[in-house]
């Protein structure tokens, strides 16, 4: 590093050592820790396991025919041992010519109660897990070699979820000159847009730490998306310590960023000092326009957009909290080709690298802060922290997101027990949307209300300003005519639960459904208590044009929270997912895409290997692009179904519910409007189990260590049908340049390790994620082998890139 540079960051990645459980002297920079584990951050210490019943077990008491009894929620935060203390130690080195130079430590999240010391001094720490946050460690920093020691404390009962554990978001070193930009202190807006120019608005906080004033020269230019300079500006600024300029910009005939085409601009700020250069930093942004409506809808510049969004919690199935952009990119993909355009960080600030490419792929976000404000959901939930973290927190998600073009609403909450406070329900929530318009008017406040009469009554439904409504589909109309004037979301909507490749005989509106399995049937009938088919939900919102569209519970399965099976062991994670936990589309998948997305779906549903159920009956569904469908069953027509807007069950889907099972064959023709076959799909009687089909979603990664590839894993009989109960144990083997992240099958039973060269099918598949090494290139060779069955092979070219 050369000390006279303007700014020198580096990701904090290899060379960490940990230990589980607590150490008195684990920020001493004497203590002998060779005996200490070596990981790699992020790190997630409790993805590893193993699964028991009595992690973190949730006791609530409830009554049941008039008598009260303890209920042990086993599987909330899924089974895993992410409670207790643990130490991360980090030996860093400084540049001999360092200086009177700054030194900050960045991190993107720590879980949880984190506290950071510096050569043995303590020097801050952050105590919610879903912060990011930055610490100076100037004054303890010294030429040479440094220790950096996290302290972690995650406590039991503090998450409906599973929190994950460690370090699990980035850490960076920043090194900056005495005069410099100011931690996310770059704000940039776009107030006024139209087809022949754009307004940009930049204002740039810039911190002096010299004795004197500065006399600081910030320059601004701005790239368009091809990487062109289309506009820059000099200014001066006299700054003694700390202080803001504002600059504003004019670009000709911008080009916009929307889901379709999401076109980014890059700022590049920089200072100098006498002619110096002293600090520079690049910030992407978007020119776009946002409009919430109550008659328009909402609007991306101009245009009406309806959010076909879904919510998401921040776990990766197998690779746990431990965030990964490859794994929230292909997570992104596959909601992409569903037909999604909108995500809600359900029920927290997300992960940096998530938003950046929800704007380079053209998603909507809700970005959402708290799951409790001071009335607690959990023991040792974020109520402890609310009355001296919030507003921190609070702001600094604010800061860190709002350049985001992707970003379009605040969420103050989700389901906040104050909607029922009639006392201080409404100050907390003016409180924290004014610290939402404080730091950035341009965009709306929301909350996720599910108590929507208290919510109206003690005014927090018409403090926030676009209303969020979890799970009232039918109820749409009601809230009109009490806040005319407003536009609102569907900010939870849904919640339908299934088990991928599962189906329960005989087919009805299933609530709560209990199978000994421990599985929910996948005709996506079945609900909780609260909650709706997909069908309620969609015609709600198409009958109530307000309604700007909606978030589903969930787009993908998560660990943690069983519903319906809360206190059965060994039920360890969700089954709300449109995708289950190993990234499979379920069944659910292919009617949200009938409706949302430009494609031609026709699915159907179940599959067609049932022995020992021939003669008995077997409904058949069909989720189509189009209106009429015809059905076939070796050969013989079953009848055409046809969609009816009247009739609910018929509205968004097909159904042949007299169907009775044949070995065979079953065929779906659809037709157009004008009577002619505009696609035909079949589903054929399995054989025996012949051959193991193992296919990559990609055929190159990035050798740098943390790029991924996703392997999926099929059985096929000999004339390739899909074998759907197959659940041999399948072993990988991989030789090359790459190692096993993670295994999984989908199964919310399942107590297999994730980290695992093996893996039991679940409903004929499962998923194997591949991991690069850093630096090492070449070709990986990975084998799937199961007993009686021919091997199957892969290759992956792991390409080694200049800046890994």
């Amino acid at each position: 590093m050369n000390p006279e540079s303007c700014r020198h960051t580096m990701d904090l990645r290899d060379g960490w050592k940990f230990q589980l459980g607590d150490c008195p002297d684990g920020a001493d920079p004497g203590i002998d820790d060779t005996a200490w584990e070596p990981v790699r951050v992020p790190h997630d210490w409790a993805i590893r396991g193993p699964f028991d019943r009595a992690n973190d077990i949730h006791r609530t008491a409830i009554l049941e025919d008039g008598e009260t009894r303890e209920k042990e929620h086993t599987g909330r935060t899924g089974g895993l041992p992410h409670v207790g203390r643990a130490w991360y130690r980090l030996p860093v080195e400084l540049p001999s010519a360092l200086g009177n130079r700054r030194v900050r430590i960045e991190f993107d999240g720590v879980m949880s109660h984190s506290r950071i010391y510096w050569n043995g001094q303590e020097t801050g720490g952050w105590p919610f897990g879903y912060a990011s946050f930055a610490v100076d460690v100037t004054a303890q920093a010294r030429p040479g070699i440094n220790l950096l020691a996290v302290a972690v404390d995650n406590p039991p009962l503090a998450s409906r979820w599973y929190p994950g554990a460690g370090i699990y978001r980035h850490v960076r070193l920043v090194i900056l000159n005495t005069v410099h930009i100011a931690h996310w202190g770059i704000a940039v807006t776009t107030p006024e847009i139209n087809a022949e120019d754009a307004t940009v608005a930049i204002r740039t906080a810039i911190e002096n730490h010299l004795d004197t004033p500065g006399d600081i020269a910030l320059e601004t230019t701005i790239f368009d998306p091809d990487g062109q300079a289309v506009a820059t500006a000099t200014k001066a600024c006299a700054l003694k310590d700390a202080g803001s300029c504002e600059q504003t910009f004019t670009l000709d005939k911008p080009r916009l960023w929307s889901t379709q085409t999401p076109r980014l601009y890059t700022a590049r700020t920089r200072l100098s000092l006498g002619g110096r250069t002293v600090d520079q930093q690049d910030t992407t942004f978007g020119v776009r326009s946002i409009r919430f409506d109550v008659d328009a809808g909402f609007e991306l510049n101009g245009n009406r957009v309806q959010l076909n969004g879904v919510c998401m919690h921040h776990d990766l199935g197998p690779l746990g909290a431990a965030v990964n952009r490859a794994a929230l990119a292909r997570q992104l993909r596959i909601l992409k080709e569903m037909g999604c355009n909108a995500i809600r960080t359900s029920h927290n600030p997300p992960a940096p690298e998530l938003l950046d490419l929800t704007d380079r792929m053209g998603f909507l976000v809700m970005d959402e802060a708290f799951d409790e404000w001071r009335l607690g959901k959990c023991e040792n939930g974020y109520h402890r922290l609310f009355e001296q973290w919030a507003e921190k927190d609070l702001r600094a998600m604010i800061r860190r997101d709002r350049n985001h073009p992707s970003v379009i609403m605040w969420s103050i909450g989700n389901e906040i027990r104050e909607q029922t406070d009639a006392e201080n329900g409404a100050a907390i929530a003016r409180f924290l949307c004014d610290i939402c318009h404080d730091e950035d008017p341009t965009r709306p406040t929301t909350a996720g209300l599910n108590s929507p009469e208290g919510a109206l009554k003690n005014g927090i439904a018409a403090i926030v300003d676009v209303p969020g409504w979890n799970y009232r589909p039918n109820d749409y109309a009601h809230y009109h005519r009490l806040l005319p004037d407003r536009a609102m979301v569907g900010s939870e909507t849904a919640s339908c639960i299934s088990s991928r490749g599962e189906y329960f005989f005989p087919v009805d509106d299933d609530t709560n459904p209990c199978h000994a399995s421990l599985q929910v049937s996948s005709y996506d009938l079945s609900t909780t208590g609260w909650s709706s088919s997909p069908d309620v939900e969609f015609q709600g919102v198409d009958n109530h044009p307000y309604v700007i569209g909606e978030f589903v519970w969930t787009g993908f399965d998560y660990l943690g929270e069983p519903t319906p099976y809360n206190e059965q062991w060994p039920s360890r994670s969700s089954y709300f997912g449109i995708v289950d936990l190993a990234g499979i589309p379920k069944d659910r998948y292919y009617l949200y895409q009938s409706r949302w997305a430009d494609r031609q779906t026709l699915h159907l549903l179940p599959h067609w290997t049932w022995p020992g159920r021939e003669g008995e009956v077997t409904p058949v569904h069909c989720y189509s692009s189009w209106d009429r469908v015809e059905l076939f069953v070796n050969g013989i027509s079953q009848g055409i179904r046809c969609k009816r807007p009247k009739n609910l069950m018929n509205r968004y889907r097909l159904v042949w519910s007299g169907i009775r099972y044949t070995p065979g064959e079953l065929k779906a023709v659809a037709y157009d409007d004008a009577g002619n076959v505009a696609k035909t799909t079949v589903v054929r009687t399995a054989q025996a189990a012949a051959v193991i089909a193992l296919e990559s979603d990609r055929k190159e990664i990035a050798a740098d260590g943390d790029d991924m590839a996703f392997l999926r894993v099929r059985i096929l009989d000999a004339h390739g049908n899909p074998c759907p109960r197959a659940d041999q144990q399948v072993r990988f083997r991989i030789e090359g340049p790459a190692n096993i992240a993670g295994v999984c099958n989908g199964d919310a039973t399942s107590l297999e390790p994730f980290q695992a060269d093996t893996c039991r099918l679940f409903n004929g598949q499962c998923v194997l994620y591949l991991r690069s090494r850093r630096q090492q290139s070449g070709t990986v060779t990975v084998y799937a082998e199961a007993d009686h069955l021919a091997t199957a092979m892969v290759t992956i070219k792991c390409v080694k890139l200049q800046s890994a």
